[in-house]
């Protein structure tokens, strides 16, 4: 195992901008998707309106309608609604419905999503790690006692993302969920990001005994949700942002390190592997 690996026993990942992108905008592909269903609007409107519409049912009901009446299927549905219905298309209930639901299955896969610069190959390079890691312990155990078949890795990698249920089908769609020990959405365990419970929840569900804050590492792209949250409960955390870090420290404040935000995964996995990051 790496120097910078022996430090971290826990890593987590968020999902959308940090694994996985859009392969086109909402409002694109909203579009796209209207045309099947005789639906017509400008793909700027949709876009626009697809924004204030997802921050409208934020608002109105959090972690996609978690703890009201809605669930998150009829959250998205009233998005979906909503988005197309500000952009010039009131459209018939039924025909909304089947419409969004051909969205929220078609959101499941590599038609709507593709893997962001660099995932790949930094998820198979912690692969190896983790893998290598288990081998050495076993080596010990078996030249010290019997074999503990239930013995966990020594480093252990999950998900954490503000996401409704269909985040494990969408990573297995993606061939990336086999990467991951386990996987937290917020909706199925009722706690969003940045709030500090799911950072607790991870280490609970990481299973590592003794596990500490400053052993675990998050990476994600929002500097509140990810990095500023991850950081707070005393993780070490690296923010991975299209902006670089003079934006972000004048946007959010000098909490956010130069030191700890990239680019990409791509540029995270450099200088990551070759212990370049000062912890």
């Amino acid at each position: 195992m790496t120097p910078v690996l022996s430090r971290f026993r826990l890593i987590t990942f968020d999902v959308t901008n940090t694994l996985l992108k859009f392969r086109s905008s909402p409002g694109k592909q909203y579009g796209e998707i209207g045309a099947l269903f005789g639906v017509f609007c400008d793909t700027d409107e949709l876009a626009k309106n697809f924004k204030s519409n997802w921050y409208l049912m934020n608002r109105k009901y959090p972690n996609f309608g978690r703890n009201s009446r809605v669930g998150w299927q009829q959250w998205w549905h009233e998005l979906i609604g909503g988005t197309f219905s500000d952009s010039g298309s009131l459209i018939p209930a039924e025909k909304l419905c089947d419409l969004a639901n051909h969205l929220l299955e078609l959101y499941k896969t590599s038609l709507c999503w593709q893997h962001c610069n660099g995932s790949i190959d930094l998820l198979n390079y912690l692969r190896l790690q983790q893998q290598l890691a288990t081998n050495h312990s076993d080596n010990e155990i078996d030249n010290n006692e019997s074999r503990n078949h239930n013995k966990k890795a020594p480093i252990v990698l999950g998900v954490i993302a503000n996401f409704d249920p269909r985040l494990d089908t969408l990573l297995r769609n993606l061939k990336i969920k086999h990467y991951f020990d386990y996987t937290i959405n917020s909706y199925d365990s009722n706690v969003e990001k940045p709030n500090a419970e799911i950072f607790h929840l991870a280490m609970r569900m990481a299973d590592l005994k003794d596990l500490k804050p400053e052993q675990c590492l998050h990476i994600g792209d929002g500097p509140t949700t990810d990095y500023l949250a991850a950081k707070n409960v005393g993780w070490n955390a690296a923010l991975i942002h299209e902006k670089n870090s003079s934006y972000l420290i004048k946007k959010y404040g000098h909490k956010i390190e130069d030191d700890f935000v990239f680019p990409s995964l791509y540029d995270f996995h450099k200088k990551f592997s070759n212990d370049f990051i000062k912890w």
